[in-house]
């Protein structure tokens, strides 16, 4: 995963200032979710319920969208007309 990455945020805040009307980061979530799977498996070896590293991984992308959302994109409580 050493090339794996996400669009740089002052990229995404561009973006979200600018006329585009759709900005993807599923490369940022799959790399959250992964992140936290990984973690899971490296401290726990032996886990083999996916409630157990799936929870987590799903907790960890919901960090990343709220933190995206909020303090990148600047889209916290708008609607779209």
């Amino acid at each position: 995963m050493k090339a794996a990455i996400g669009i740089p945020e002052e990229w995404l805040r561009k973006a979200a200032t600018s006329a585009v009307c759709k900005i993807n980061i599923d490369s940022d979530s799959r790399l959250a979710m992964t992140a936290a799977i990984r973690k899971t498996f490296a401290e726990k070896p032996a886990e083999f319920d996916p409630r157990k590293y799936l929870g987590p991984a799903r907790d960890n992308m919901e960090k990343l969208y709220k933190h995206k959302i909020i303090n990148v994109l600047g889209s916290d409580n708008k609607l779209a007309k």
